[in-house]
């Protein structure tokens, strides 16, 4: 195969981090779902039922199925991410987060639409190649300004149980039981 002397840089990961979940999480999930149309049931508000399932819904697909995996490309006209291709000129910035073990390049678009592009970096040495060329064409915020959105989000995830504390309480709970 030929290659494309215009890729700069490639790499294929997930369209998304995932993590695969216990039956636990999703168990939160409907607990939370009930609590929450048990609560507009008896207020009278009786069409919100509708959204709450929705999301139930959402989160039930997103933590049961794994991502595809895709094929990335930095070339020299601009980012080509699962497809869609954006163009230096209307990229501003770039910056790095990290979830579920996965680092994520987040690049944004100018003003006035501020779009935000989610990549999927796979591992460390990856992330520092894309650091040095994109740093080339966009500017580079070790700290970046979040948004409203990322602070609730950032905010969501705080309240979601994570697996290893259960697991731990779990084996404490064993262990207990075999020691009486």
């Amino acid at each position: 195969m030929e290659k494309n002397p215009q890729v700069i840089f490639s790499w294929r990961a997930p369209l998304r981090p995932y993590k695969k979940r216990s039956n636990l999480i999703i168990r939160f999930y409907l607990g939370i779902a009930l609590l929450l149309s048990a609560i507009m049931f008896f207020f009278g508000d009786r069409i919100l039922i509708i959204p709450i399932w929705a999301l139930v819904f959402l989160f039930y697909v997103l933590t049961v199925t794994p991502p595809p995996e895709v094929e990335n490309k930095i070339t020299t006209f601009g980012i080509d991410a699962a497809g869609v291709t954006m163009r230096w000129e209307i990229l501003s910035h770039f910056y790095f987060g990290q979830r579920f073990g996965f680092y994520t390049l987040t690049i944004v678009s100018q003003p006035p639409y501020f779009y935000h592009a989610y990549l999927v970096v796979p591992n460390k040495d990856d992330k520092d190649r894309l650091v040095q060329i994109l740093s080339q064409h966009l500017l580079y915020q070790e700290k970046p300004q979040k948004t409203l959105t990322d602070k609730m989000l950032d905010l969501l995830s705080k309240l979601i149980p994570d697996e290893k504390e259960e697991e731990t309480q779990v084996v404490l709970q064993k262990l207990e039981k075999a020691s009486l």
